[in-house]
């Protein structure tokens, strides 16, 4: 990676837009001749999407999230650039050992960019979005036509016509690099391998995949046939995958989604549709609940945990987030769905500034804890995270857990329950940081929990009802009850 920008102090997961599902496939673009522009009802050139996805891909390289970078791109290609950008953040490292063989020293920031956009995309005839001569052509005519790499674009044009006239001989030279063979950054390699001897290379090929839309019917506005037999009306296929959940054949953007806007489906993993029931089970739902959602943005788990409460169940929610900006989805996602919580801008970590003055220093029942993390657990959706994350992010981070742990425990009273969970497969954020905890707070008990749920590995004991393929993001729970004395 080239010089990364400064990482806040406190790191934030990805965001996630359900107003633009990530499909992972390009829009269909023609090839104008002589790559002349694309009108307002004409296709987008390939190489005007191939200058943007190269753009998308410097500034990941400089710290800057793939959301930020794609949310930056002009709106008539973005469809087509997101898809693009993510087959090459999944093909980065086999693009960068090519690029290594191709060139000794590395090129300009921009060149190298254009450069590696074209390696990943083509490096394999099967996979290639377009034929590897058309990505080639497309991507020398992108670099004659920006500032930025127009005098790099005979160094481009030779460097990607050996890589077609040498494929197979340069592709064979890179397959012995473990970075190449599963495109991530050694450090994660390692670290994977370590945590999971037996599992490690089903784990890395599995987040080099594409993650299925799910989806989570609301069960106060539908039932999870009605809701199916509403897709089917409209020629969308749909699977069940647990109790409320369903995962479409193929990704649609969420307008195309029956009674979205009025709050009859939401889209979510359906490893995170664990946490509101898993949470709630084991507690007395005739009496008034006080519930506690940390870490709350942008407000799914808020909204299952009043969902999934039942008819005449009193659940008093408050959502917590540090962040203003991501606050404000809380509100649009409860608002969506008509339900009501308390909001509150603040940091979990510090209680002493929100809990006497907002919540009138009361106990809660129950909290929920998603945790900031690594978000190894969700690369298939967000497969930029793998470029951004140092190795030294994973005990940054597992300390910050554990500081949201300490400070929130004191909140809740004896016998309630809190589930903690984060987005990440690494067990320095699950396994390891629990049982440090435990040893810590005698007066908490581990009760049955999935732990590491992994994609693509359904046999584990635990893991995700009704979903035996394993196909949902990586994921861990740990449900911790205080006792009662």
């Amino acid at each position: 990676m080239n010089s990364p920008a400064p990482r806040p102090a406190r790191p934030v997961r990805p965001a996630r837009s359900p107003a633009a599902p990530q499909t992972d496939r390009p829009r269909t673009s023609a090839v104008p001749p002589q790559g002349g522009a694309a009108g307002p009802n004409m296709p987008v050139p390939l190489w005007q999407q191939l200058t943007a996805v190269a753009q998308a891909l410097q500034a990941i390289r400089g710290g800057q999230s793939g959301t930020a970078a794609v949310d930056a791109v002009e709106p008539r290609l973005r469809p087509g650039v997101q898809a693009l950008l993510f087959q090459v953040l999944r093909q980065l490292g086999r693009a960068d050992a090519l690029r290594s063989q191709l060139v000794a020293r590395k090129p300009p920031p921009a060149a190298d960019a254009l450069l590696c956009t074209a390696l990943a995309l083509a490096w394999d005839a099967q996979a290639a979005p377009y034929e590897p001569f058309t990505l080639v052509n497309q991507a020398v005519e992108s670099a004659k036509r920006g500032q930025a790499t127009r005098g790099q674009a005979s160094f481009i044009n030779a460097c990607l016509r050996r890589f077609l006239r040498e494929r197979d001989a340069l592709v064979a030279a890179t397959d012995a690099d473990p970075v190449a063979r599963w495109n991530h950054p050694a450090w994660w390699i390692r670290r994977v391998q370590q945590d999971y001897p037996s599992d490690w290379e089903r784990i890395l090929q599995a987040n080099n995949a594409h993650a299925p839309m799910a989806l989570r019917v609301n069960q106060q506005k539908c039932t999870l046939a009605q809701y199916q037999q509403a897709l089917a009306a409209i020629n969308l296929i749909a699977k069940e995958a647990g109790a409320h959940g369903l995962e479409l054949a193929q990704p649609v953007p969420v307008q195309a989604l029956p009674g979205f806007a009025d709050g009859w489906v939401s889209v979510q993993d359906t490893a995170a549709q664990q946490a509101a029931p898993l949470l709630l089970q084991g507690l007395d739902l005739t009496q008034p609940l006080r519930v506690l959602d940390a870490c709350a943005a942008p407000g799914g788990k808020t909204a299952h945990l009043l969902e999934h409460a039942p008819a005449g169940a009193v659940l008093q929610v408050t959502a917590l987030e540090v962040d203003a900006a991501r606050s404000e989805r809380i509100h649009g996602t409860l608002a969506r769905l008509g339900l009501s919580a308390q909001v509150l801008v603040a940091d979990a970590a510090r209680p002493q500034d929100w809990w006497a003055s907002q919540c009138g220093g009361l106990p809660f029942d129950a909290i929920l804890l998603d945790a900031p993390c690594t978000a190894s657990g969700i690369v298939r959706r967000h497969p930029d995270v793998r470029w951004l994350r140092r190795e030294s992010d994973v005990a940054q981070l597992a300390h910050l857990q554990a500081r949201i742990l300490a400070a929130l425990w004191p909140l809740l009273k004896p016998g309630g329950r809190l589930l903690y969970c984060t987005c990440s497969v690494f067990k320095a954020e699950g396994d390891a940081q629990m049982q440090t905890f435990l040893t810590h707070n005698t007066d908490a008990q581990l009760l049955p929990s999935p732990g590491h749920l992994i994609p693509r590995i359904g046999d584990k004991a635990g893991a995700v009802p009704d979903n035996p393929l394993g196909d949902h993001d990586g994921f861990f729970y740990a449900l911790l009850q205080k006792s009662a004395q």
